[in-house]
């Protein structure tokens, strides 16, 4: 990501955080509506959310963002994005470990039947622990 991207976003994200703000002060104003002077109020927070609007429309174009259909459809379905991450980091940590443990399984294995197969054809000891070795494993004595 080049730094005009990383500026793009920033500047997406401010005006999205602006963007609320105004919102929240509409709510605010609108829950508290005291005459006049908060109908003025109103208004300007009005015409504020249209100019943040307005320049959002203008920014966010340039901001492209590759985000997974799995996350949207996540979002759609009022589902929280953060609880989607840890059980993605969950998930991978469970599958890392089960590769893992897959891994030193199948280098055991390795090591077994090079063991087995120098011990029943000592002839083939050497070409048997260049093959292990060259594969990273080690023939146990």
């Amino acid at each position: 990501m080049s730094a005009s991207d990383f500026g793009a976003i920033t500047s997406v994200e401010r005006q999205l955080k602006d963007i609320v703000q105004t919102l929240y002060n509409l709510i605010i104003q609108a829950y508290d509506h005291h005459g006049a002077k908060t109908q003025e109020a109103m208004k300007r927070e009005v015409q504020s959310l249209i100019q943040n609007l307005v320049r959002l429309s203008e920014t966010a174009p340039s901001v492209h963002l590759d985000i997974p259909p799995e996350v949207t459809n996540y979002v759609e379905s009022s589902r929280n994005p953060d609880i989607y991450t840890r059980e993605f980091v969950e998930l991978v940590q469970r599958t890392n470990q089960m590769l893992k443990g897959r891994g030193e399984a199948y280098r055991f294995l390795q090591e077994q039947i090079a063991w087995q197969l120098s011990s029943a054809v000592p002839e083939l000891k050497a070409d048997v622990v260049r093959v292990v070795e060259a594969s990273g494993g080690r023939v146990p004595t």
